[in-house]
């Protein structure tokens, strides 16, 4: 979120955050968004660690309707969107993910690389299907593994590219007819 408001303050960027969400009550996203004066909300996922039930994602896309929204930039979201989310926001919702898709879906894509010997990594914003990361390709930046490196400093080379990809994708959809 940090990346797309500091786009939008440079000028970069011609969008509005009008509401920040998280699964996780404490997320510092929430505080960020409020120190900013942005609406947040915390999605209630009756308990699940990593489920987000049906219900949930119902009254997930009413908040959202309800402020206006007219694309979903998840980040951070580990859990797997499913209808009546994607039917509320038909190909407008977006996520970013740490690796060049479609190889290393899922969590911790960064150490994947790194168990399985491979020589680059990257990122891709993709818009989100009902599948694990396997939405259509909007943007994708590659970065190499260096000697040495570790889970940590990959996953920070990774972040910086994240953060300059994400507004890029954005702009690329505003352009879209």
């Amino acid at each position: 979120m940090q990346a797309i408001l500091d786009a939008i303050d440079a000028g970069q960027l011609d969008a509005q955050i009008a509401l920040v969400l998280s699964d996780y009550p404490d997320a510092f996203i929430l505080e960020r968004a409020r120190r900013r004066g942005i609406p947040t909300g915390v999605i209630d996922c009756r308990g699940f660690r990593t489920k987000f039930p049906d219900d949930s994602q119902a009254e997930t896309a009413a908040l959202l309707q309800a402020a206006g929204i007219d694309l979903v930039c998840l980040a951070g979201f580990l859990r797997l969107v499913k209808r009546p989310l994607l039917d509320a926001f038909p190909n407008k919702i977006i996520n970013i993910h740490p690796s060049l898709l479609p190889a290393f879906p899922g969590l911790r894509s960064w150490q994947q690389a790194l168990d399985a010997g491979a020589t680059e990594t990257g990122c891709t914003v993709h818009q989100v299907d009902d599948g694990m990361d396997t939405g259509p390709i909007l943007l994708q930046e590659r970065v190499p593994i260096l000697p040495g490196d570790t889970s940590d400093s990959l996953h920070a080379r990774i972040q910086i590219v994240e953060h300059r990809l994400y507004p890029a994708a954005i702009r690329l959809i505003q352009r879209r007819p």
